[in-house]
């Protein structure tokens, strides 16, 4: 069975094509901290640019991850957020185009770059408080930004040049667990065989993104294993990622790549998180569910978000009382509230808390 286009994405589509079409000049830009779906995404996307004429420049909130620069094949098309000329481009662009977050907040400094700049969203998450406004192309059925991106260049006629089929397949490859979680569709598979069949390279694009890492990471995994622990009868498992080993190793958020696997993986876990202490006195939570436990709604309750079965926050405190507020909240769902008052530790939670996938 042929890939089809889902027939409720087309009019949305059309209309995100109507708008690239008739600008000259693009922003790209995706949620803080970005991943290899919205890197994948503005890969093609660009590339779609390019073939047709017109300008594109990516302008992230964080600095691009070193891990998906390959995707790139013209590395100055990526500006960063607090340079001149990334303001320069956001002043002249026709058109912006935010990836992976329909969520104001998530596009932290970046969203003072594009005020008053007509807009596209293309995002699966589900509707948070603060939205985007610009035309939607939005879907929480999608696994992935890169499979609407995919329908987008599907629907326009490619072009499929090597960044667009690689930044795809890298984009639904990430966000699936390398097909391994529940949002692996057999949608969304029929999109990756296509994208095989255009040249994309399985293993080659999993050796590049999770097969090849520096001797830091597992180092400072090491330090973070010391840390690993259950509660709440081995249904919630966490780790901490210690901001001293961090530092002392010259760790980056690369590095931190699918650690948040390691607690998900302890027999018996239905929430797994990992904490990360930052240097400016929060702490960076990423959550992850096994089966029904619905994560989005406790990183909701931290001011984070994300989806059902992975999601996270920023909260401001000490790591140990974070851990403690966390854990509690994280037990009181997994077990229905039966334990007690630990369902009240959400309100210790940061209100301005960023969500992490």
């Amino acid at each position: 069975m042929t890939y089809t286009i889902p027939s409720h994405r087309r009019t949305s589509i059309r209309r995100v094509l109507d708008l690239l079409d008739g600008a000259n000049s693009v922003i790209l830009t995706t949620h803080l901290n970005a991943d290899g779906d919205g890197c994948g995404g503005q890969a093609a996307l660009l590339e779609y640019l390019l073939a047709n004429g017109k300008e594109g420049w990516v302008v992230n909130p964080t600095p691009f991850p070193d891990l998906y620069r390959f995707l790139f094949p013209d590395p100055t098309r990526i500006l960063h957020a607090g340079s001149e000329e990334a303001l320069r481009r956001c002043q002249a662009a026709d058109l912006v185009v935010v990836l992976d977050t329909a969520e104001v907040p998530r596009i932290g400094r970046v969203n003072p770059l594009i005020r008053g700049r007509k807009k596209v969203v293309i995002d699966h998450h589900p509707p948070g408080g603060r939205a985007i406004e610009g035309v939607q192309l939005v879907d929480t059925t999608a696994a992935a930004v890169g499979e609407l991106v995919f329908d987008i260049l599907a629907e326009a006629g490619g072009p499929w040049t090597e960044p667009a089929v690689d930044g795809l397949y890298t984009a639904i490859l990430t966000d699936t667990g390398s097909f391994r979680f529940s949002n692996a569709t057999p949608n969304v598979l029929r999109v990756a065989a296509e994208l095989v069949e255009r040249g994309a390279s399985p293993d080659e694009l999993y050796r590049r993104v999770y097969g090849s890492h520096p001797l830091r990471r597992y180092r400072l995994l090491r330090q973070a294993l010391d840390t690993l622990d259950t509660a709440h009868r081995g249904q919630v498992a966490w780790m901490v990622i210690p901001r001293e080993a961090y530092a002392r190793l010259g760790c980056e958020p690369d590095d931190l790549e699918g650690l948040v696997d390691i607690p998900r993986e302890v027999r018996g876990a239905e929430v797994a998180i990992l904490f990360r202490e930052m240097e400016d006195g929060e702490v960076k939570i990423s959550f992850r569910s096994n089966g029904e436990v619905d994560v989005n709604a406790l990183a909701t309750g931290f001011g984070g978000g994300g989806h059902v079965r992975a999601s996270g926050a920023v909260v401001a405190g000490e790591v140990d009382e974070v851990i403690r507020n966390v854990v509690a909240a994280a037990g009181a769902l997994v077990t229905g509230g039966r334990e007690g008052p630990a369902r009240e530790a959400v309100a210790h939670g940061a209100p301005d808390g960023e969500p992490q996938g």
